[in-house]
C-alpha cells in the first residue's frame, strides 16, 4: 500500500507539472518579496524569445509567462515570488481581466528593448569622474537587466538607432556643466569634469560644450521622433528642453563658454521646440546652484516638509489609456518624493499636451510626466534617487538590496519593460 501510496503522489505531482501551463508573478504589496527583480525575471524570459504578459491593474501589475522548468528555477534563484497555474486558470484570469466593467488590461510583451544609458562613464584612465550615482543604471544592475552606454560621440554618429530606450540622468544639456561653478569649482572632479566636455566638444567638431550639447539633444529628438523612447531625470529633464529652446541665443555665462550671455536671451527662447516645458525663464546667474523656473525648488518658494513630501499617481482606463496605466503600474498610489538639481516641475511651465502622471497637489507641482514626440515617447520624473530623499555630492550609492520593494524605483522599471509591448505608434 504505501508504495501505491508513493506511486499515485508522483503521479500527481507529474500531472501538477504538466498541467502548469503559466508562472504568474504577483506585483501586489503582500504578495511579492522582490518587486524590482521581478522585472528583471520578466526581461529575461523576453530575452530567451518567449512572449510575457502585463496584467493592468490586476495585483498591482503583475507578469505571466508559459511555465519552464527553467523559468521556475530562475524565479527561485532571484528570490522573487510566484504561482504556478494551470492554463484553465490563466484562462480566467485573463476573462476576468477583459470585461468592460474592470480597469484592468491584458497586455502581451513581445521583446526585450535594447537599452541604452546616456553617461559619460569613465575618463581616458578609466576613472569615474562624477561624484554621483544614476538611480537608473543602479536600478538595472540590481534587476539584471543588461543595457549598453553611450555618450555624445555615439549619438552624433547615428548609434541610437540601434536602441529602443535610451535614459538621461544627472546631464546638463545647457553647457553650463551642472551649474556646480559656485559650490565646486575647486575640486578636482569639477576641474576634471569640465577638461573632459571641452575636450569632447573640439572633437567633435564644436567651439564650446553648449553647442555639443546642443546638436546632441536634436540627435536625441531625431531619434525619438522616429520611434524610439525616451526616458529623463533630475537634471537631464529641464536642461534638455532649455538647450532646445535656447538654440540661437547665449545663455552661458563667460566662465562656462568664454563669452559674455545675451542680455535678451530669456526674450529669445523658443518654446515650440521643447518636449514638455513653456514659458520658463533660464537663471543665467554662474554662482545660483539652479537652472531655470521650471524646476519648483529653493528658488521658487519650494516649501514641503520632507516628512510630507509624497506625490499621487494618477488612476488612468487600462483598456482606453493603456501607455499611462503601464507608466503607472505600482503596489500604491503614494510615492514618498525625493530631491534633485530638478526636483519637481511647476505646473504653470507644463505644455497643456502633457501627461501628468504623477503630482504633488498642494505645492502645485507634477513629478512624473509623459508624452509623445513624433512616432516616439518621452518620460520625465523629478529627483534623483527614489530612496534616498536628498541625495549630495559624494554620498554612497543607494543598496537597492535594502529597498527591493521600491514603488519609486518600480516608476523607473515601468518605462523599460514599455517599449517591449506592442502598440502602434501614431504621429502627433
Amino acid at each position: 500500500m504505501r508504495k501505491i501510496f508513493i506511486a499515485a503522489a508522483l503521479f500527481a505531482c507529474c500531472l501538477t507539472q504538466l498541467r502548469a501551463a503559466f508562472i504568474l508573478l504577483p506585483m501586489d504589496e503582500t504578495n511579492q518579496r522582490n518587486h524590482l527583480k521581478a522585472y528583471g525575471i520578466t526581461f529575461w524570459v523576453l530575452n530567451q524569445g518567449v512572449e510575457a504578459y502585463w496584467l493592468l491593474n490586476y495585483k498591482g501589475g503583475s507578469f505571466a509567462f508559459a511555465y519552464t522548468t527553467a523559468f521556475e528555477k530562475e524565479c527561485k534563484t532571484r528570490d522573487v515570488s510566484y504561482e504556478i497555474l494551470a492554463d484553465g486558470q490563466f484562462a480566467n484570469i485573463q476573462n476576468d481581466i477583459l470585461n468592460p466593467e474592470v480597469n484592468q488590461d491584458v497586455i502581451k510583451l513581445e521583446k526585450a528593448p535594447k537599452v541604452a544609458v546616456y553617461t559619460p562613464d569613465k575618463n581616458e584612465k578609466g576613472e569615474v569622474v562624477q561624484p554621483w550615482d544614476d538611480a537608473v543604471t543602479m536600478v538595472l544592475t540590481y534587476a539584471e537587466i543588461p543595457y549598453d552606454i553611450v555618450y555624445d560621440t555615439e549619438v552624433l554618429n547615428g548609434k541610437l538607432a540601434e536602441y529602443d530606450w535610451l535614459h538621461l540622468h544627472h546631464e546638463d544639456f545647457t553647457g553650463m556643466f551642472g551649474k556646480f561653478y559656485s559650490s565646486n569649482s575647486s575640486q578636482p572632479w569639477y576641474r576634471e569634469h569640465v577638461r573632459l566636455m571641452e575636450s569632447l566638444a573640439r572633437e567633435n567638431g564644436f567651439s564650446k560644450v553648449s553647442k555639443l550639447k546642443l546638436a546632441v539633444a536634436k540627435k536625441i529628438a531625431e531619434y525619438v521622433s522616429g520611434g524610439g523612447f525616451m526616458f529623463a531625470m533630475c537634471s537631464a529633464t529641464d536642461t534638455y528642453d532649455i538647450a532646445l529652446a535656447a538654440e540661437g541665443t547665449d545663455i552661458c555665462a563667460s566662465v562656462f563658454d568664454g563669452d559674455p550671455i545675451d542680455p535678451d536671451c530669456n526674450n529669445k527662447l523658443d518654446y515650440s521646440k521643447t518636449f514638455a516645458f513653456t514659458n520658463f525663464k533660464v537663471y543665467t546667474e554662474p554662482g545660483l546652484y539652479e537652472h531655470s523656473t521650471i524646476d519648483n525648488g529653493e528658488v521658487t518658494g519650494r516649501r514641503v516638509v520632507p516628512e510630507q513630501d509624497y506625490f499621487t499617481l494618477f488612476d488612468f482606463s487600462a483598456k482606453w489609456d493603456p501607455v499611462p496605466t503601464m507608466l503607472t503600474q505600482c503596489h500604491t498610489r503614494t510615492v514618498k518624493g525625493f530631491m534633485g538639481q530638478a526636483t519637481a516641475f511647476l505646473k504653470t511651465c507644463i505644455k497643456p499636451q502633457v501627461l501628468i502622471m504623477g503630482e504633488n497637489k498642494p505645492a502645485n507641482e507634477a513629478r512624473y510626466i509623459h508624452g509623445t514626440y513624433g512616432y516616439g515617447f518621452w518620460t520625465f520624473y523629478g529627483g534623483h534617487d527614489p530612496e534616498d530623499y536628498r541625495h549630495y555630492v559624494g554620498d554612497p550609492p543607494t543598496d537597492l538590496a535594502l529597498h527591493p520593494n521600491s514603488p519609486g524605483y518600480r516608476l523607473i522599471l515601468n518605462n523599460i519593460l514599455f517599449p517591449a509591448a506592442k502598440k502602434k505608434h501614431q504621429k502627433t
